[in-house]
Parts: structure tokens; sequence; C-alpha cells
């Protein structure tokens, strides 16, 4: 990757956007774009700062993850979502997989390595749950 590529940190808990942002500053290639606590917000954002990913929290007052996705790729289809919650991958919400996200993973697993992978994969087809 030349240009980091932008990131949009979306989740209620302010302790998990810190613990993104700390994955980030140990992943090249990749910089905070920015970081929303709502579904809205992140909506707002995205069209502000047109980030190349967002790491979106599936539950969240007001409107969930899934919905605020809808929406993002809908307007945004070129930007890759990466669905973050602590479900295991069996027990997701239904939606979940045809939210236009690409892909899910709990966020016990999002590190430097595997955003990378994320990245990598992202054009692979299809829905993946890990």
């Amino acid at each position: 990757m030349s240009d980091p590529l932008p990131v949009l940190v979306v989740d209620d808990q302010a302790p998990f956007r810190s613990a993104m942002k700390a994955v980030l500053r140990r992943s090249p290639g990749f910089e905070l774009a920015g970081e929303a606590a709502s579904g809205s917000e992140a909506i707002a954002m995205a069209d502000e700062l047109q980030p190349a990913l967002v790491l979106m929290d599936i539950n969240m007052p007001e409107m969930n993850g899934i919905e605020a996705t809808r929406r993002i790729v809908s307007s945004h289809p070129e930007v890759v979502v990466v669905l973050c919650s602590t479900y295991e991958a069996g027990d997701l919400p239904s939606d979940a997989a045809t939210s236009g996200a690409r892909a899910y993973i709990n966020k016990e697993h999002l590190g430097a390595d595997t955003l990378r992978q994320l990245w990598a994969e992202r054009d692979t087809g299809g829905f993946v749950a890990r």
C-alpha cells in the first residue's frame, strides 16, 4: 500500500475506539481518519471523510451498525465495512450478512495482522464471518 488507507472506527464504547486507534498505529498502511460513537454519526463522517475502511460495531444505541452499514454502502459502495462485535460468528444477527459489510470479526481477534488480512481479502466475494 502506498498511501495509508483512511479508517473510520465506529463504536459507542470509548475503550474499544482507543484500542482500535492503538491497532491502527501499529498497522503500516492504515491511518485513523476519524471515530464515531453512533450509527448516525458514522454515516455523516463517512460522507465527510470518505474512508476506505470502516470498522463498525454492531450493537449501538439509536441506530445499530447493521443499519448504518446499509446506508453507508448504499451511498458509498467503494467503502469496505467490517462489522465488529463480541458475537461468535454463528450467533450473528441474521441481517449482518446482507448489510453490505464485507466481513465480520470478533473484537477479540481484531489486531494488526487481522486488519491486513481483511483488507487483502476484501474483494474475494461474499460475506466472511470469522
